[in-house]
């Protein structure tokens, strides 16, 4: 596997920021590029990217901000290719129709990317009305769960306006890729951790409908969120990525972070970025810059391979929420992630509204919110 890393500036200028050895832009199977919705509506790249990288399946997504390498990036698109030596792979792409059901999903990926050689799926959803948990219910059926699925939610910015993605064509809302690994070369590690602190009361979701919320305990959930950000209120929905909630189906149950994709205030309702069932309950969270840097670091543990393996390529897709939080210290997540996988592997990804990672055991997948989720890849 050789990989190459590009950032394309707001006067159309891509630039080489990283090669491998070997590495031929004629070779190269798969190209991931990453920039703000604002930015790819004014850059239009695919025609460019698909000079440069004849032979490749190049899949455009927005985001809440891109990181190449060490760094973060803003308002420049950057642009990862990679040439697979021994993985097969099928990218196709999938118009959503938020009020179908999810099971046109499903029956694509069954009929034209399931096979005994599968290995693996990368998800790039949209992220303005796909609800993510019939996302991964539906891949996790057709996969039989036994296939690791890693990936993330488009972003917006701070916007929550239209997020976009494509594949062989700039990128349009309602849109899914999904990109399939074959034969047993290429090599996984999975890593996600998030560093909130939980806060405050738990209380019963009580009516709900899927990922919108209605009412909590006694009240609106918006009453109770308004109650809750003060003098953030008005700025409904970017600052509720400041507190995301804690969401336990049973009480017995692992806890997964939901975060807010809309608001409707006639309602009083908010609309998540996964399902939150009635009689699930739900704390408030907050964060803290230590904390969630930490939780980076701890995540690149998890996901970290027993390799030399010098072609190594890390995908990093955190939460906007995490961004907004760290402030002037996001990069130091991106650090703490180098200072674990070490200066040999190329770092790739953006800031997401959502997070798609396989679970403990390494197969079928989860929908995290507030995450910095990781997979490592290299051919064997």
């Amino acid at each position: 596997m050789k990989q190459s890393q590009y950032i394309i500036n707001l006067n159309s200028t891509l630039e080489n920021v990283y090669s491998s050895t070997e590495f031929s832009e004629y070779k190269a199977n798969l190209v991931l590029a990453f920039a703000e919705r604002t930015t790819l509506d004014t850059l239009k790249p695919y025609t460019q990217l698909k000079q440069k990288f004849p032979n490749a399946s190049i899949v455009i997504s927005s985001a809440s901000g891109q990181i190449s390498n060490n760094k973060l990036v803003e308002e420049q698109v950057v642009v990862t290719a990679i040439q697979f030596d021994h993985t097969p792979i099928k990218a196709i792409e999938i118009q959503v129709d938020p009020t179908h059901s999810s099971n046109y999903l499903g029956n694509r990926v069954k009929n034209e990317l399931v096979n005994p050689e599968l290995s693996a799926l990368l998800v790039l959803s949209e992220g303005s009305f796909v609800n993510g948990t019939d996302l991964i219910e539906e891949l996790r059926a057709e996969t039989a769960h036994n296939i690791p699925i890693f990936g993330g939610i488009a972003g917006d910015g701070y916007l929550f306006e239209r997020t976009v993605v494509g594949l062989d064509r700039d990128p349009l809302a309602n849109t899914i890729v999904i990109i399939g690994f074959y034969g047993d070369r290429l090599q996984f590690g999975f890593g996600s951790e998030g560093g909130w602190t939980d806060f405050g009361p738990e209380r019963e979701v009580t009516k709900s409908i899927k990922n919108k919320v209605f009412k909590i305990g006694d009240h609106y959930a918006l009453d109770i969120y308004n109650e809750y950000l003060g003098k953030y209120a008005e700025e409904l929905p970017g600052s509720s990525l400041y507190f995301p909630l804690s969401m336990k189906e049973t009480p017995e149950s692992e806890p997964v972070v939901r975060t807010i994709l809309s608001i409707d205030e006639k309602e009083k309702s908010m609309t998540f970025a996964g399902n939150l069932p009635e009689g699930s309950l739900v704390k408030f969270m907050k964060g803290n810059s230590d904390k969630l840097i930490d939780a980076s670091y701890k995540a690149a543990t998890h996901s970290e391979m027993d390799t030399q393996e010098k072609d190594r390529i890390a995908l990093l897709i955190s939460c906007v929420g995490r961004k907004i939080v760290l402030g002037d210290r996001v990069e130091e997540e991106i650090e703490a992630v180098r200072e674990v996988l070490g200066k040999n592997v190329l770092l790739f990804g953006f800031y997401s509204y959502g997070e798609i990672t396989p679970n403990t055991k390494k197969v079928g997948c989860d929908l995290q919110n507030q995450t910095m989720t990781i997979t490592t890849l290299f051919e064997s």
